[in-house]
C-alpha cells in the first residue's frame, strides 16, 4: 500500500508518545474483518485464536449483583468480591496487584484517551471526569496515583465464568489517490448514489461492475481514484480512511474518505474463499497472505473481489490537523494504541481498561519464538456489528509505516479488567 510518511503514526508498546487517531463505529479490524473473526464489521473467515491454557473459572461470588450504571448499595460495595453485571459480561472485583504489568505501563499516555471520554461522559462517570480534568499538572505519578485513588479494578468475564476472549487490531489506511483517473489511478471510490434511501437493496459490488444502470447511477459520483482495488478494498472493510491527494496542480493534500453509507448486502469473506480453495491454510490466514496471493494472481481479482457483495461508498472530509480523526462510536477521537472498540454490552463506553495480550509476530520471528507482551491501560470508545462477547476487544493500531502489518496479523488471546468509579 503507498502511504505518506509525513502523516503516519502507529501504536506500539515501544512507543511513548501517543498521538490521537480516528476510527469510527462501522469500521473493521483489519485482522478480524480480513482475517474472518469477529470484528469491528464483518468476518472474511472464521479463525480461532492462538490457544492458550483456559483459566479456571472464579467460582460464582455468593454477593448480590448490581447492575452497571447504577450506584452499588453501600452492603454490596463493601462486599468482597464486588460483582457488578451488563448484559454480555459480569465485572468481578479485584486488587490492583491483579493485572499483570500494572506496575510497567506509563499510564500517563492513556490519560488524554480518558480526557476525550470526559467529554462524554456517563453518570456514574461525572464525579471522576471532574476531579480528572481537575488533576493539575499530571505527570507519571499523579496519574497513577489519581487512578488507584479514584478507580476500582474488576476483573470481565462472561456470565458463564469465561475470563479469556479475542483481540484483533484495526487501523486507517492511509493511501494515494487522485482526482481524476489517470495511468496508474483507475479504481474509484463512490459517493452514495441518489435512490440509495429507496431502493434497498442496492446493486451488488458485481453489478457495479458490470451493470449499465449500475454504472450509470454512479457516474459523476466519484470522490476519488486509487490505484490498487485492494485498496479500495481496505478502505471499505475499515469504513473509511486517509487519502494523499495528488492534485491536478502538483500539490499534495491530505483529506479524509469518511464512511457515508453501503448497499444494504451481507458482507462475505474473501480470506475464507481463498482458504476453502487452497491458497493457504486457514492458521496463515492474515492480510499480507491475501495481498501475496493478489499479487500472484492478478487476473483472478475481480472473481475475489465479486465473493463480497457490500459495496461502501465514501464522503470526503477536510483533515487539517493530522494528528486528530474522525470520533470513535462514543464520539470522540481514538489515540493510537490506547484506544479499543468492544462490545458496548459487556463494557459501557468511556470505561478505562486493562488489557493483557501479547504484540502480533512480524516477520522475522523473535529469537526466542515468543511475543512480547501487551499489558497496558486503554479505553472503550468504539465499537462494531461483529465485535461481540464478554471479553472482545479491537486494538487500534492507527495509520502509516507499520500499523497495517500490526493490525493484520493481530488475533491474540485476552485477558481484560474494567476500571469504575469507586
Amino acid at each position: 500500500m503507498k502511504t505518506s510518511s509525513a502523516s503516519a503514526a502507529i501504536a506500539s508498546s515501544t512507543i511513548t508518545h501517543m498521538v490521537r487517531t480516528p476510527a469510527t463505529s462501522r469500521r473493521a479490524a483489519i485482522a478480524a474483518a480480513i482475517l474472518g473473526v469477529a470484528a469491528c464489521s464483518t468476518p472474511l473467515y472464521d479463525a480461532a485464536p492462538p490457544p492458550r491454557p483456559a483459566p479456571t473459572p472464579a467460582p460464582a461470588p455468593a454477593t448480590a449483583a448490581v447492575t452497571t450504571g447504577a450506584s452499588a448499595p453501600a452492603a454490596a460495595a463493601a462486599a468482597s468480591p464486588l460483582v457488578r453485571t451488563t448484559p454480555r459480561a459480569r465485572w468481578i472485583g479485584a486488587a490492583w496487584g491483579d493485572l499483570p504489568g500494572w506496575t510497567l505501563d506509563t499510564t500517563i499516555h492513556a490519560w488524554p484517551a480518558l480526557l476525550r471520554s470526559c467529554d462524554k461522559p456517563a453518570p456514574d462517570w461525572l464525579a471522576a471526569c471532574a476531579s480528572a480534568r481537575a488533576l493539575r499538572d499530571p505527570d507519571e505519578a499523579r496519574v497513577r496515583q489519581w487512578l488507584q485513588a479514584n478507580l476500582q479494578p474488576l476483573r470481565v468475564e462472561s456470565h458463564d465464568g469465561q475470563a479469556e476472549g479475542l483481540i484483533t487490531g484495526y487501523f486507517e489506511p492511509l493511501i494515494e489517490a487522485t482526482r481524476v483517473p489517470r495511468p496508474g489511478f483507475q479504481i474509484p471510490l463512490h459517493g452514495p448514489p441518489a435512490d440509495l434511501a429507496t431502493k434497498k437493496p442496492w446493486y451488488t459490488r458485481a453489478q457495479i461492475d458490470t451493470l449499465p444502470a449500475a454504472r450509470a447511477a454512479l457516474r459523476g459520483r466519484e470522490i476519488a481514484w486509487v490505484g490498487d482495488p485492494l485498496d479500495a478494498l481496505v478502505l471499505q472493510v475499515q469504513g473509511s480512511g486517509r487519502l494523499v491527494m495528488n492534485e491536478a496542480d502538483g500539490r499534495r493534500r491530505l483529506l479524509r474518505a469518511a464512511y457515508a453509507g453501503h448497499n444494504d448486502h451481507p458482507y462475505n469473506s474473501v480470506g475464507r474463499w481463498l482458504v476453502a480453495r487452497g491458497a493457504f491454510p486457514l492458521d496463515q490466514a492474515s492480510w499480507p497472505m491475501i495481498k501475496a496471493w493478489a499479487r500472484a494472481n492478478p487476473q483472478r481479482v475481480p472473481e475475489m473481489l465479486a465473493v463480497n457483495p457490500r459495496y461502501v461508498f465514501f464522503r470526503e472530509e477536510p483533515l487539517p490537523d493530522p494528528a486528530v480523526g474522525p470520533n470513535g462510536a462514543q464520539g470522540v477521537p481514538l489515540t493510537p494504541g490506547r484506544s479499543i472498540a468492544v462490545d458496548r454490552d459487556a463494557v459501557p463506553y468511556g470505561t478505562p481498561v486493562w488489557i493483557d495480550t501479547t504484540e502480533p509476530t512480524l516477520p522475522p520471528a523473535p529469537p526466542n519464538g515468543a511475543p512480547r507482551p501487551l499489558q497496558r491501560l486503554v479505553v472503550a470508545q468504539d465499537t462494531g456489528s461483529a465485535i461481540t462477547g464478554a471479553v472482545r476487544a479491537d486494538y487500534f493500531w492507527g495509520w502509516g509505516d507499520g500499523a497495517e502489518d500490526h493490525a493484520g496479523r493481530m488475533k491474540q488471546p485476552l485477558r481484560m479488567w474494567v476500571l469504575v468509579p469507586r
